[in-house]
C-alpha cells in the first residue's frame, strides 16, 4: 500500500445538486403538517413496512405530526421492493386521493414510495410498464412525479438520492421471471426529509448496526470515487468524523439521544451531494454490496460490513490508483500513520467489529465460495463500478480474489 495519494485527478468539476428541504432534531416529526402546508400539499399517504406500521413508538409520532393531512397508512413494503407492491400502493394512493407520499422506515420503503410516485404520474397501462421493466430493467420517469417526504428510521443513507431499486416476481402476474432493476431521475429527490433521532432510537440495534455500515461506506466512497468534488470531500470528511464518533459510542452500548443525533448528523453529511443529476459518488463497495445481496439475499449493510476492509485494501494496493488513502486517514483520525491505506483498513475493521457485525463471508448463510466467479462478474458489471477511483481497471479475477479474501 502507498502512504501518499496519487495525483491523477482532474481538478475541474461541475456540481449541481438540489437536495430535499431538511428538518433535523428530536421531535421534528411534529412539524410534518407545517412542512406540508408550506409545500401546499393536502393529503399524505404514509408508506412503510408492517413492523413500522404496527409499532406505536414509530407510527404514532408521524400520525400526530401529519394531523389533519394524514390520508392513510400503506404498510405493505418489504425488503424485496416489489413492483407489485408499488402498484398496490398506487391503488391506495388513488383511493385516498393523496397528493404526497411520506416514506417512513428504511431504504426499502423509500424505494417503493418512489416507484409509486412514478406510477402515479404516468398514463401507461400496468402491462406496458411491466413489459418496459422486463425489457430494460427500469421505468421511464414522467414529468411531475408525486412529491415524497422521507422520514428515515435507519442509517442506510438513501434519503437524499434520486434513484431507487425495484424488483419484480412472477407471482405478481406482471413478469415471467424474477427481475431486478431500478429507477432514477432528478424528480425523485424527496421534497423534504425529516431526521428525528427519537424515531431512529426505536429501531432494533441489529438493523441499525447493519444499516450504519451502508451509510458509513457512502462516506468512504464519496472521497475516493471518480465523481468526487471538493464540496463532497468536505461534507463526507466531516460526516465520517461524526459517524465514527457515533458508531464508537453505539458500539460501547451508549443509547443516549445525543448518540443518535451524532449518527444522524454524520449520515446527513456523508450523503449530501452523492446523488446528483449528472452523477453519483457511490462506487466499488456498493457494487460489491449489490452483487452479494442479489446472489445470496443478504442484508446489504451486512454484506458491506464483511467486504469493505478487503475492497479498500484492494484499492490501496493497486499501482497507479488514486484511492485517496491520505484524505480518508485524516477523516478517520489515523492521518499520522506511516501507511495510510493500512491504517484506514484497520480502522474500518475496528468499527465494524465494535458494532458486532460479521467479519467473514463464510459465517453468512447461505454464502458459499463455489460460485464467486459468477458473483464477481455481476459486481464488475454493476453501474457503480464506473465510479471507481482513477487508474483502477478491475478484472473478474481480481474481484473474485477480494471475495476469496473476505471468505
Amino acid at each position: 500500500m502507498t502512504a501518499t495519494d496519487a495525483t491523477t485527478r482532474d481538478p475541474a468539476f461541475r456540481f449541481e445538486y438540489h437536495p430535499a428541504t431538511i428538518r433535523f432534531g428530536a421531535g421534528c416529526a411534529d412539524a410534518l403538517e407545517d412542512e406540508l402546508e408550506v409545500l401546499d400539499l393536502k393529503r399524505a399517504l404514509v408508506v412503510c413496512g408492517a413492523t413500522v406500521g404496527s409499532t406505536p413508538e414509530v407510527i404514532d409520532p408521524v400520525r400526530e405530526g401529519l394531523g389533519d393531512r394524514l390520508a392513510g397508512v400503506f404498510d405493505e413494503t418489504t425488503p424485496d421492493k416489489r413492483l407489485g407492491t408499488a402498484f398496490d400502493g398506487l391503488d391506495r394512493l388513488e383511493a385516498e386521493d393523496a397528493d404526497v407520499l411520506v416514506s417512513l422506515g428504511g431504504g426499502s420503503s423509500l424505494d417503493v414510495a418512489k416507484a409509486v410516485s412514478v406510477l402515479a404520474a404516468t398514463d401507461r397501462s400496468r402491462d406496458r410498464i411491466a413489459e418496459e421493466f422486463a425489457q430494460t430493467g427500469t421505468i421511464d420517469v414522467p414529468d411531475d412525479p408525486v412529491p415524497i417526504v422521507a422520514v428515515p428510521t435507519t442509517l442506510a443513507g438513501a434519503d437524499l438520492s434520486t434513484g431507487a431499486g425495484i424488483t419484480a416476481a412472477p407471482d405478481s402476474g406482471l413478469v415471467d421471471e424474477e427481475l431486478g432493476g431500478g429507477i432514477s431521475d432528478p424528480g425523485l429527490m424527496p421534497t423534504a426529509a425529516f431526521y428525528d433521532p427519537e424515531l431512529v432510537a426505536t429501531t432494533p440495534d441489529t438493523i441499525l448496526a447493519g444499516s450504519a455500515m451502508n451509510g458509513f461506506d457512502k462516506g468512504l466512497e464519496t472521497i475516493y470515487a471518480a465523481e468526487a468534488t471538493p464540496v463532497t470531500d468536505a461534507t463526507a470528511r466531516h460526516g465520517l468524523e461524526k459517524l465514527e464518533d457515533g458508531l464508537e459510542a453505539f458500539g460501547r452500548g451508549d443509547r443516549d439521544l445525543a448518540v443518535y443525533e451524532t449518527l444522524l448528523e454524520g449520515l446527513l453529511l456523508v450523503q449530501y451531494g452523492i446523488s446528483r443529476p449528472d452523477g453519483t459518488t457511490l462506487s466499488v463497495v456498493h457494487a460489491f454490496g449489490h452483487g452479494l445481496r442479489d446472489a445470496y439475499a443478504l442484508q446489504q449493510g451486512v454484506a458491506h460490513a464483511v467486504v469493505v476492509p478487503h475492497a479498500l485494501r484492494y484499492l490501496f494496493e493497486r499501482e497507479g490508483v488514486d484511492a485517496r488513502a491520505g484524505l480518508l486517514a485524516d477523516a478517520l483520525g489515523v492521518g499520522e500513520a506511516a501507511d495510510h491505506g493500512a491504517a484506514v483498513v484497520d480502522r474500518v475493521a475496528e468499527l465494524r467489529d465494535e458494532l458486532g457485525l460479521p467479519a467473514r463471508l463464510r459465517d453468512l448463510e447461505p454464502v458459499g465460495d463455489d460460485d464467486f466467479a459468477d458473483v464477481a462478474e455481476t459486481i464488475l458489471a454493476d453501474g457503480f463500478m464506473t465510479n471507481a477511483p482513477p487508474g483502477l481497471d478491475p478484472t473478474v479475477e481480481e474481484i473474485e480474489g477480494v471475495l476469496e479474501e473476505a471468505w
